[in-house]
Protein backbone atom coordinates (compact mmCIF):
# COMPACT_ATOMS: atom_id res chain seq x y z
CA UNK A 1 0.00 0.00 0.00
CA UNK A 2 1.01 3.65 -1.03
CA UNK A 3 1.87 6.04 2.29
CA UNK A 4 0.87 9.11 1.42
CA UNK A 5 4.51 10.93 0.96
CA UNK A 6 4.59 7.92 -2.07
CA UNK A 7 1.04 9.58 -3.24
CA UNK A 8 2.19 13.15 -3.41
CA UNK A 9 5.53 12.24 -4.86
CA UNK A 10 3.47 10.11 -7.72
CA UNK A 11 0.92 12.99 -8.10
CA UNK A 12 4.04 15.36 -8.61
CA UNK A 13 5.86 13.33 -10.95
CA UNK A 14 2.47 12.88 -13.00
CA UNK A 15 1.70 16.69 -12.98
CA UNK A 16 5.31 17.37 -14.19
CA UNK A 17 4.91 14.91 -17.16
CA UNK A 18 1.26 16.49 -18.30
CA UNK A 19 2.81 20.13 -17.52
CA UNK A 20 6.00 19.03 -20.04
CA UNK A 21 4.02 17.41 -22.28
CA UNK A 22 1.51 20.17 -23.18
CA UNK A 23 4.50 22.24 -23.39
CA UNK A 24 6.28 20.14 -26.02
CA UNK A 25 3.15 19.82 -28.01
CA UNK A 26 2.06 23.53 -28.05
CA UNK A 27 5.57 23.93 -29.47
CA UNK A 28 4.91 21.74 -32.47
CA UNK A 29 1.53 22.95 -32.71
CA UNK A 30 2.75 26.45 -33.11
CA UNK A 31 5.29 25.36 -36.12
CA UNK A 32 2.54 23.18 -37.82
CA UNK A 33 0.24 26.01 -37.70
CA UNK A 34 3.11 28.29 -39.11
CA UNK A 35 1.89 29.51 -42.81
CA UNK A 36 4.00 28.23 -45.51
CA UNK A 37 4.54 31.99 -46.48
CA UNK A 38 6.41 32.18 -42.86
CA UNK A 39 8.15 28.60 -43.02
CA UNK A 40 10.27 29.88 -45.90
CA UNK A 41 10.86 33.37 -44.18
CA UNK A 42 8.79 35.27 -46.88
CA UNK A 43 11.94 34.15 -49.50
CA UNK A 44 12.21 32.53 -53.38
CA UNK A 45 15.34 30.63 -53.74
CA UNK A 46 16.34 32.15 -57.11
CA UNK A 47 19.03 31.61 -59.44
CA UNK A 48 21.72 33.96 -61.37
CA UNK A 49 20.79 38.08 -61.72
CA UNK A 50 21.54 37.77 -65.38
CA UNK A 51 19.15 35.01 -65.73
CA UNK A 52 15.60 35.53 -67.52
CA UNK A 53 13.70 33.84 -64.93
CA UNK A 54 14.73 36.10 -62.54
CA UNK A 55 13.39 38.72 -64.32
CA UNK A 56 10.45 37.43 -64.22
CA UNK A 57 10.58 36.15 -60.63
CA UNK A 58 10.98 39.87 -59.60
CA UNK A 59 8.12 40.66 -61.81
CA UNK A 60 6.10 38.61 -60.40
CA UNK A 61 6.83 39.60 -56.50
CA UNK A 62 5.91 43.21 -57.85
CA UNK A 63 2.32 41.92 -59.47
CA UNK A 64 0.94 39.90 -56.72
CA UNK A 65 -0.32 42.30 -54.04
CA UNK A 66 -0.16 39.06 -51.86
CA UNK A 67 3.95 38.81 -51.96
CA UNK A 68 3.90 42.08 -50.48
CA UNK A 69 7.61 41.80 -48.42
CA UNK A 70 8.40 38.93 -50.59
CA UNK A 71 12.18 38.78 -51.60
CA UNK A 72 14.35 37.07 -53.93
CA UNK A 73 17.43 35.51 -53.06
CA UNK A 74 19.69 35.49 -56.06
CA UNK A 75 22.76 32.74 -55.77
CA UNK A 76 23.72 30.54 -58.50
CA UNK A 77 22.02 27.43 -59.93
CA UNK A 78 23.97 25.27 -57.82
CA UNK A 79 23.19 26.73 -54.74
CA UNK A 80 19.88 27.11 -55.18
CA UNK A 81 20.08 23.19 -55.94
CA UNK A 82 21.92 22.59 -53.10
CA UNK A 83 19.15 24.40 -51.13
CA UNK A 84 16.59 22.53 -53.08
CA UNK A 85 18.47 19.29 -52.45
CA UNK A 86 18.69 20.29 -48.32
CA UNK A 87 14.96 21.10 -48.00
CA UNK A 88 13.62 17.82 -49.24
CA UNK A 89 16.08 15.47 -47.24
CA UNK A 90 14.48 17.43 -44.65
CA UNK A 91 11.31 17.49 -45.81
CA UNK A 92 11.10 21.57 -44.88
CA UNK A 93 9.29 23.66 -47.05
CA UNK A 94 10.90 25.81 -50.10
CA UNK A 95 9.90 28.28 -52.81
CA UNK A 96 12.77 27.99 -56.04
CA UNK A 97 12.55 29.44 -59.48
CA UNK A 98 12.26 26.50 -61.75
CA UNK A 99 12.02 25.56 -64.96
CA UNK A 100 11.63 22.41 -67.02
CA UNK A 101 14.07 20.61 -69.09
CA UNK A 102 15.21 20.07 -66.20
CA UNK A 103 16.91 17.04 -64.80
CA UNK A 104 15.64 17.88 -60.93
CA UNK A 105 12.44 17.03 -61.92
CA UNK A 106 13.30 13.26 -62.61
CA UNK A 107 15.07 13.39 -59.24
CA UNK A 108 12.32 15.15 -56.91
CA UNK A 109 8.61 14.83 -56.77
CA UNK A 110 8.10 19.03 -57.51
CA UNK A 111 4.85 21.09 -58.64
CA UNK A 112 4.88 24.04 -60.63
CA UNK A 113 2.38 26.78 -58.05
CA UNK A 114 0.01 27.88 -60.63
CA UNK A 115 0.40 31.52 -61.82
CA UNK A 116 -3.24 33.01 -62.72
CA UNK A 117 -1.35 36.32 -63.73
CA UNK A 118 1.11 34.79 -65.69
CA UNK A 119 4.09 36.55 -64.43
CA UNK A 120 6.14 33.49 -64.98
CA UNK A 121 4.87 33.04 -68.67
CA UNK A 122 3.34 30.10 -70.46
CA UNK A 123 4.76 27.37 -72.12
CA UNK A 124 7.81 28.33 -74.09
CA UNK A 125 10.13 27.07 -76.98
CA UNK A 126 13.96 27.01 -77.46
CA UNK A 127 14.75 28.94 -80.39
CA UNK A 128 17.70 28.71 -82.57
CA UNK A 129 19.19 32.01 -83.82
CA UNK A 130 22.03 33.18 -86.09
CA UNK A 131 24.13 35.84 -87.11
CA UNK A 132 23.30 37.20 -91.21
CA UNK A 133 25.69 36.31 -93.62
CA UNK A 134 25.42 32.86 -91.78
CA UNK A 135 23.44 30.69 -94.55
CA UNK A 136 25.97 31.81 -97.56
CA UNK A 137 29.12 31.34 -96.12
CA UNK A 138 28.67 27.92 -93.80
CA UNK A 139 25.71 26.73 -95.90
CA UNK A 140 26.24 23.08 -94.36
CA UNK A 141 26.46 24.02 -90.77
CA UNK A 142 23.35 26.64 -91.46
CA UNK A 143 21.85 23.84 -92.55
CA UNK A 144 22.29 21.64 -89.98
CA UNK A 145 21.73 23.79 -87.61
CA UNK A 146 17.98 24.84 -88.83
CA UNK A 147 17.27 20.98 -88.44
CA UNK A 148 18.06 20.32 -85.17
CA UNK A 149 14.93 19.43 -83.08
CA UNK A 150 14.44 17.45 -80.22
CA UNK A 151 12.24 16.95 -77.49
CA UNK A 152 12.08 17.74 -73.63
CA UNK A 153 12.82 13.97 -72.72
CA UNK A 154 15.83 14.04 -75.24
CA UNK A 155 17.36 17.01 -73.30
CA UNK A 156 16.91 15.55 -69.89
CA UNK A 157 18.14 11.98 -70.50
CA UNK A 158 22.30 14.09 -71.73
CA UNK A 159 21.11 16.54 -68.53
CA UNK A 160 20.61 13.31 -65.81
CA UNK A 161 23.76 11.94 -67.46
CA UNK A 162 25.91 14.46 -67.14
CA UNK A 163 25.41 14.90 -63.58
CA UNK A 164 27.33 11.32 -63.27
CA UNK A 165 30.36 12.49 -65.94
CA UNK A 166 30.37 15.59 -67.89
CA UNK A 167 28.26 17.25 -70.67
CA UNK A 168 30.97 16.49 -72.99
CA UNK A 169 30.82 12.92 -72.58
CA UNK A 170 26.88 12.89 -72.41
CA UNK A 171 26.12 14.62 -75.58
CA UNK A 172 28.65 11.83 -77.14
CA UNK A 173 26.65 8.74 -75.46
CA UNK A 174 23.52 10.76 -76.48
CA UNK A 175 24.22 11.36 -80.15
CA UNK A 176 25.22 7.24 -80.32
CA UNK A 177 22.10 5.54 -79.01
CA UNK A 178 20.35 8.76 -81.47
CA UNK A 179 22.25 8.36 -84.41
CA UNK A 180 19.11 7.96 -87.17
CA UNK A 181 17.77 11.46 -85.48
CA UNK A 182 21.18 12.71 -85.64
CA UNK A 183 21.44 11.77 -89.29
CA UNK A 184 17.97 13.50 -90.27
CA UNK A 185 19.63 17.09 -89.11
CA UNK A 186 22.49 15.98 -91.59
CA UNK A 187 20.81 15.13 -94.50
CA UNK A 188 22.02 17.10 -97.31
CA UNK A 189 24.74 18.63 -95.84
CA UNK A 190 28.50 18.08 -96.92
CA UNK A 191 31.81 17.45 -94.90
CA UNK A 192 33.87 20.62 -94.50
CA UNK A 193 37.62 20.74 -93.70
CA UNK A 194 37.94 22.59 -90.25
CA UNK A 195 36.27 25.43 -90.94
CA UNK A 196 35.69 27.27 -87.39
CA UNK A 197 32.08 28.72 -86.24
CA UNK A 198 31.62 29.99 -83.04
CA UNK A 199 28.53 28.82 -80.64
CA UNK A 200 26.91 30.88 -77.96
CA UNK A 201 25.24 29.62 -75.24
CA UNK A 202 24.08 30.47 -71.61
CA UNK A 203 26.03 29.03 -68.11
CA UNK A 204 22.48 26.59 -67.53
CA UNK A 205 22.46 23.08 -67.80
CA UNK A 206 19.88 23.14 -70.76
CA UNK A 207 21.44 25.09 -72.45
CA UNK A 208 24.79 22.98 -72.09
CA UNK A 209 23.02 20.12 -73.34
CA UNK A 210 21.44 21.76 -76.26
CA UNK A 211 24.96 23.48 -77.01
CA UNK A 212 27.68 20.63 -76.57
CA UNK A 213 25.20 18.21 -78.74
CA UNK A 214 25.04 20.33 -81.66
CA UNK A 215 28.82 21.43 -80.97
CA UNK A 216 29.54 17.42 -81.27
CA UNK A 217 27.14 16.93 -84.37
CA UNK A 218 29.32 19.76 -86.21
CA UNK A 219 32.67 18.43 -85.28
CA UNK A 220 31.34 14.92 -86.77
CA UNK A 221 31.10 17.08 -89.91
CA UNK A 222 34.81 18.38 -89.91
CA UNK A 223 34.14 21.82 -88.51
CA UNK A 224 36.18 23.17 -85.61
CA UNK A 225 33.61 24.17 -83.05
CA UNK A 226 33.85 26.68 -79.72
CA UNK A 227 30.68 26.99 -77.29
CA UNK A 228 31.19 30.39 -75.50
CA UNK A 229 28.78 30.27 -72.27
CA UNK A 230 27.30 34.45 -71.31
CA UNK A 231 24.85 36.20 -70.04
CA UNK A 232 21.49 36.07 -72.25
CA UNK A 233 21.72 40.32 -72.97
CA UNK A 234 25.50 39.28 -74.14
CA UNK A 235 24.60 36.13 -76.16
CA UNK A 236 21.67 38.51 -78.00
CA UNK A 237 24.47 41.23 -78.86
CA UNK A 238 27.48 38.72 -80.32
CA UNK A 239 24.46 37.33 -82.37
CA UNK A 240 23.65 40.74 -83.96
CA UNK A 241 27.24 42.40 -84.12
CA UNK A 242 28.57 38.76 -86.42
CA UNK A 243 30.74 38.48 -82.85
CA UNK A 244 29.42 34.54 -83.03
CA UNK A 245 27.78 32.89 -85.45
CA UNK A 246 24.58 31.47 -83.71
CA UNK A 247 23.06 30.16 -80.50
CA UNK A 248 20.16 27.25 -79.64
CA UNK A 249 19.47 28.72 -76.16
CA UNK A 250 17.03 31.30 -76.46
CA UNK A 251 13.67 30.97 -74.67
CA UNK A 252 10.61 32.77 -76.39
CA UNK A 253 8.34 34.25 -76.59
CA UNK A 254 8.62 35.39 -72.64
CA UNK A 255 11.95 34.92 -70.97
CA UNK A 256 14.39 36.45 -73.55
CA UNK A 257 11.56 38.62 -75.20
CA UNK A 258 13.30 41.69 -74.28
CA UNK A 259 17.15 40.81 -75.83
CA UNK A 260 15.35 39.20 -78.81
CA UNK A 261 12.74 42.13 -79.87
CA UNK A 262 15.69 44.80 -79.43
CA UNK A 263 18.30 42.32 -82.09
CA UNK A 264 15.60 40.91 -84.13
CA UNK A 265 16.59 42.88 -87.15
CA UNK A 266 20.00 42.00 -86.97
CA UNK A 267 19.75 38.20 -87.07
CA UNK A 268 18.02 35.47 -87.89
CA UNK A 269 15.62 33.30 -86.68
CA UNK A 270 15.58 29.31 -87.14
CA UNK A 271 12.60 28.67 -85.11
CA UNK A 272 12.14 26.19 -82.60
CA UNK A 273 15.00 23.31 -81.76
CA UNK A 274 12.24 22.04 -78.44
CA UNK A 275 8.92 22.84 -77.77
CA UNK A 276 7.19 22.44 -74.08
CA UNK A 277 10.07 24.51 -72.01
CA UNK A 278 8.74 26.37 -68.58
CA UNK A 279 9.30 28.52 -66.14
CA UNK A 280 7.67 28.64 -62.60
CA UNK A 281 8.08 29.18 -58.80
CA UNK A 282 8.41 25.91 -57.82
CA UNK A 283 8.11 23.56 -54.04
CA UNK A 284 8.64 20.26 -53.09
CA UNK A 285 5.12 17.95 -53.83
CA UNK A 286 4.65 18.05 -49.74
CA UNK A 287 4.10 21.26 -49.40
CA UNK A 288 0.33 22.13 -49.19
CA UNK A 289 0.10 25.34 -51.31
CA UNK A 290 -0.74 24.64 -54.81
CA UNK A 291 -0.88 28.32 -56.46
CA UNK A 292 0.91 31.54 -55.95
CA UNK A 293 -2.06 33.49 -54.58
CA UNK A 294 -1.94 30.81 -51.68
CA UNK A 295 1.05 32.49 -50.07
CA UNK A 296 0.93 35.89 -47.63
CA UNK A 297 2.17 38.74 -47.24
CA UNK A 298 5.20 39.82 -45.04
CA UNK A 299 3.28 41.64 -42.18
Amino acid sequence: MLNVKSIGMVLGLSTALLLGGCGSNEGTENEANASVSEQVNYTVTGIEPGAGITNMAHQTLEEYENLKGWELEESSTGGMLTLLDQAIKNEEPIVITGWAPHWMFSEYDLKYLEDPKGTMGDVESIHTIARLGLEEEMPAAYKTLDAFHWEVEDMEAVMSEAQDSSFEEAATSWIEANQDKVNEWLEGTEKVNGEEIKLVSTPWDTERASSLVAKAVLEQQGYEVTVTDVDPAVLFEAIATGSADASLAPWLPTTHAAFYEKHKDDMIDLGENLTGAKNGLVVPDYMDVDSIEDLEPKE
